[in-house]
């Protein structure tokens, strides 16, 4: 079968809702289906029905929060999926279709995707980042996509950069904590609190009464409209993901660092600070050869995230029947 006739179907599974899509070999969506969450076999029931309704397939990529074992195809209890306890997820699909499918974290999926067909085309060492409700990281390295002993790589929104600070992944000071929209949520209202006693009214937040509402977003519009308090807290926040990413050129040495969401919306506010800190921290040539991206997907990355997994399983079972590791 040539490329142009390839086809690949994606579920990507979510806390509130699941996508079904079938796609071509350049990871465009062709026809979708989207439906609600519910419980674990009501859910099932409507991937399964959804991924038969797609037709004649390659291969079946599926996205799902961990944690998960890829290996063994199996969901094993994630958080935001309570009643998912040790769901052979791809051999059920995989049975019921007749096609063969594969299993990955979100994160490693939406670095699949951005290296595949977005940001990261064409390198062979990337690291994506998440930057939205979490921050965790996967991984390509040296053209293949690294995941682990246990499907833990990346996890580094658990890191402490700091011994005080906002929560993020259950940790005081984490990655997580500086660089995620709840972080950034919590840096505001703390930001707020300070300015509000000091006699200075932020606009994103006129009261301590208001507290409550601050968000990432509303901390954002603030800080391009030109609010001093949010300008702060967004020098934090690009401090610290410069100081995490320097961590990671010096580590990993990569090609690109792709950042998705939070970035992709906030490039003015967080890019010329990261890149000063970048330049303090990092090793010269490790720097050089590093770019720092907005991630090129945008909202279509859920999608295209699940049918990147069913591409790259294909190919790494071809290249394992080929012995070509």
């Amino acid at each position: 079968m040539s490329r142009e006739e390839k086809r690949y179907i994606g579920v990507d599974i979510g806390g509130t809702k699941c996508a079904v899509a079938l796609g071509d070999a350049d990871g465009n969506v062709l026809r979708k289906v989207r439906f609600a969450t519910d419980a674990c076999q009501e859910t099932l029931d409507r991937i399964t029905d959804a991924v038969l309704e797609m037709g004649k397939a390659d291969s079946i990529g599926i996205s799902c929060g961990g944690p998960l074992d890829s290996a063994r195809g199996v969901i094993c209890s994630p958080p935001n999926l309570p009643g998912w306890d040790e769901i052979p997820i791809v051999a059920y699909l995989s049975e019921k279709s007749g096609i063969p499918a594969y299993l990955c974290n979100d994160a490693n999926a939406c670095a699949l995707a951005e290296w595949l067909y977005g940001a990261g085309k064409g390198c062979r060492n990337m690291i994506f980042l998440t930057f939205g409700t979490g921050m965790g990281a996967g991984l390509i390295l040296d053209g293949k996509l690294y995941a682990g002993t246990s499907d833990m790589a990346g996890e580094i929104g658990h890191l402490r950069l700091s011994p005080y600070g906002p929560v993020g992944y259950g940790k005081i000071g984490s990655f997580e904590g500086f660089c995620s929209g709840g972080g950034i949520a919590q840096l505001g209202q703390n930001a707020a609190r300070c300015a509000l006693q000091n006699g200075i009214v932020p606009t994103f937040c006129p009261s301590l009464a208001a507290l409550d509402s601050v968000s990432a977003k509303s901390v954002a519009d603030a800080a391009k409209a030109g609010d001093s308090t949010a300008l702060q807290v967004f020098d934090l926040v690009s401090e610290k993901l410069g100081e995490g990413l320097s961590w990671l050129i010096d580590l990993l040495n990569p090609e690109r660092i792709v950042i998705g969401s939070i970035y992709e919306r906030c490039q003015e506010l967080l890019h010329p600070g990261i890149l000063r800190v970048i330049e303090r921290e990092t090793l010269p040539f490790s720097r050089r050869a590093c770019s720092v991206l907005p991630a090129a997907l945008g909202d279509r990355i859920g999608d295209v995230a699940a049918l990147a997994v069913a591409a790259w399983g294909q190919k790494r079972r071809k290249m394992y029947e080929c012995r070509d590791f």
